[in-house]
């Protein structure tokens, strides 16, 4: 996988299967879904912290790459803590309409917890997941058809296209006078209109993509081989089963302590 982050590829969970790994992230994700408590999303955060060597992913780099993660949790948890009806305790805050009290704030650190601990699991299977062995054991073990696995594959490939090319779109609109107003009004225009050069290259090289994988049979019924094979084994078994009990171990213990709280309840 070409990331700007180093990674390990023989850490022991970075070698795991690309299904076993996005399979061990959904598990404890789903389950944190439908409840927001502190002690079950503590857990389970704190567990996928202790397991970052693991994944053969440096703290220097995930530090980095995980920036806009922390930011998102931040601005969940304040968001929470001012707008949450529960607004027993200690008074922390009060300005005008805006209160913020002790229950508030632990009501907004719970809900930072819970997104971060979603979160996490995911961003560490990605980031050591090739899309190469993704398409295959996609097709493989989940029986996924190709055209979708490997269309997959190649939009993952182009993905960094839109960035570089996002780039030359502003260069080339600054070069013809059109990025420097500092007009509010004329700015949003000059955006919307990079958007949609955007939108209609992303078309035409998905429309170029589909094409081609046509041509080369893709869009048949008959079944295809692989030409490399993805191996399911006994060790990525065993990181499904680490992460079922690791998650059901962190809902027994939010039940035991009385902090279990379902969202639909």
């Amino acid at each position: 996988m070409q990331t700007h982050l180093s990674t390990d590829p023989g850490a022991p969970l970075a070698r795991r299967n690309p299904v076993a790994k996005l399979a061990a992230a959904l598990i404890p994700s789903l389950v944190l879904l439908v409840s927001v408590d502190p002690v079950s999303s503590g857990l389970l955060l704190t567990a996928w912290l202790v397991s970052v060597p693991s994944w053969g992913v440096g703290w220097p780099g995930l530090v980095r790459r995980l920036w806009p993660l922390g930011l998102a949790v931040v601005m969940v948890a304040l968001g929470n803590a001012v707008f949450t009806a529960r607004k027993g305790g200690a008074t922390l805050l009060e300005a005008g309409p805006l209160l913020v009290t002790t229950e508030s704030l632990a009501t907004g650190a719970t809900a930072g917890l819970r997104v971060a601990a979603i979160a996490l699991p995911g961003v560490l299977a990605v980031l050591t997941i090739d899309p190469v062995d993704l398409a295959d054991s996609l097709v493989q073990h989940l029986r996924v058809p190709a055209r979708f696995a490997y269309g997959s594959l190649a939009a993952f490939r182009l993905a960094p296209l839109l960035a570089a090319e996002w780039e030359v779109l502003g260069r080339a609109r600054r070069a013809r006078g059109l990025g420097g107003d500092r007009n509010p009004l004329r700015a949003l225009a000059v955006l919307g209109g990079r958007l949609f050069a955007l939108l209609v290259g992303a078309v035409r090289r998905g429309t170029h993509l589909a094409v081609a994988m046509d041509a080369r049979g893709f869009a048949a019924s008959a079944h295809r081989t692989s030409a490399r094979r993805s191996e399911f084994g006994r060790a990525d078994a065993a990181l499904l089963a680490a992460s079922a009990l690791l998650t059901a171990v962190a809902v027994g213990v939010a039940l035991a302590t009385g902090t279990w709280s379902p969202v639909l309840s």
